[in-house]
């Protein structure tokens, strides 16, 4: 029985720009302190091995201490062995990053640059296929078909990109061939690229990501225990989670006639979840001008629980009626510019954005009413 760790897509340095600065090193952090967590997963799973199918580091040009400290972290988990494929990230195109890791590289530590057979243990041999550059144009597991191992040896592939034409990118040119495992008679296809868990069919996955980086995939981060019994045997494969930090995206369905704020809250995650959660909140349908803003202030009473809250509202359309008019004022100033912010949002004659536009003016003129009238 061969058992290893199928892992992907640790993206060592991401910046994170689109988040709040304060939030920027926690998630960067996270994607360093995966490399032990996947250690301690393995040796939970007597693992004696584990892959990295690509993208390691999220650029070609990672700091030195972003190398130096990675494969350190990597080496105080001897005996258990580390083999890294370059990825699209950090393709082979990246001579410096790759020279500099050869240079450090720590006994345990395998960097699979080369698309040549590696023993990686008794009657195991590893195909890998590294990313020559960002975009290599072409299916670089071919080689795989052709590649003679040792009769009675188990043939694991290790490959980085898109397959059946979707990719992490928005556009994929270089697709893996989906039946590439039966082509290169291969026991097990570890693939990397995508950051969510993908099976390609019972011998090809993806891993996803060990740590997530995004809401796209709204999946926890996860790695792979994969055991293959011996040559031909289908391998057992189980998931196990991964992740310090939790992404999600909530779906909130609101009727003009609900309780915006409860309905909010019943989504939230325990308290002492929070402070490592990053949630979306995908609201949708229609809501009185009041719930809007009752909802507004929930969401904004409790995002400093959070790692990142985010209330995204384009799905929610707000109604307001004479009432809720009546709340900013009776008769003045405030209530005719209010009227006039409620024709023009229901103006047909207008585009969409001016009407949206004056739909939040007369959201945000009602929470300035509120907040005063309290």
């Amino acid at each position: 029985m061969f058992r290893f760790i199928h892992s992907s897509d640790l993206h060592i340095g991401k910046r994170f720009g689109n988040m709040p600065e304060d939030l920027r090193g926690r998630l960067r952090e996270a994607r360093h302190s995966a490399i032990s967590r996947l250690a301690e997963q393995a040796r939970v799973h007597g693992a004696s091995t584990i892959l990295l199918a690509g993208d390691t580091f999220d650029t070609e040009t990672p700091t030195p201490a972003m190398l130096r400290q990675a494969l350190a972290e990597m080496s105080r988990s001897a005996p258990l062995r580390w083999i890294l494929l370059p990825g699209n990230h950090d393709s082979l195109l990246a001579d410096q990053l790759w020279s500099a890791a050869g240079s450090v590289v720590p006994d345990n530590v395998i960097l699979a640059t080369r698309p040549e057979i590696l023993t990686i243990a008794a009657d195991v041999a590893l195909l890998p296929a590294p990313c020559t550059t960002r975009r290599p144009g072409r299916d670089l597991t071919e080689w795989m078909n052709n590649a003679a191992t040792p009769q009675g040896a188990i043939r694991v592939g290790l490959a980085h990109g898109a397959i059946q034409n979707f990719s992490e990118d928005s556009v994929a040119s270089d697709v893996i061939a989906p039946d590439r495992a039966t082509k290169a008679g291969l026991d097990y296809l570890a693939l990397g690229d995508w950051h969510g868990p993908v099976t390609i069919n019972e011998r090809s996955r993806y891993s996803g990501a060990p740590e997530p980086d995004r809401f796209k995939h709204d999946t926890p981060g996860q790695a792979l225990v994969v055991s293959i019994a011996g040559p031909g045997a289908l391998p057992e494969i189980v998931a196990v989670e991964t992740a310090s930090f939790s992404w999600k995206t909530a779906p909130l369905h609101l009727l003009s006639g609900d309780d915006s704020a409860a309905a909010f809250e019943a989504l939230l995650p325990p308290a002492d979840l929070r402070r490592q959660t990053l949630l979306r909140i995908a609201a949708s349908g229609r809501v009185r001008v009041s719930g809007r803003t009752a909802l507004e202030a929930a969401v904004a009473a409790v995002a400093p629980d959070y790692a990142y809250l985010e209330l995204q509202g384009d799905g929610l359309a707000t109604d307001c009626e004479s009432g809720d008019l009546d709340r900013i004022g009776r008769s003045g100033a405030l209530r005719e510019a209010a009227q006039a912010l409620l024709d023009e949002s229901t103006d047909e004659r207008r585009s969409t954005v001016e009407r949206d536009i004056s739909r939040q003016a007369l959201v945000r003129l009602f929470s300035y009413c509120e907040a005063m009238g309290s």
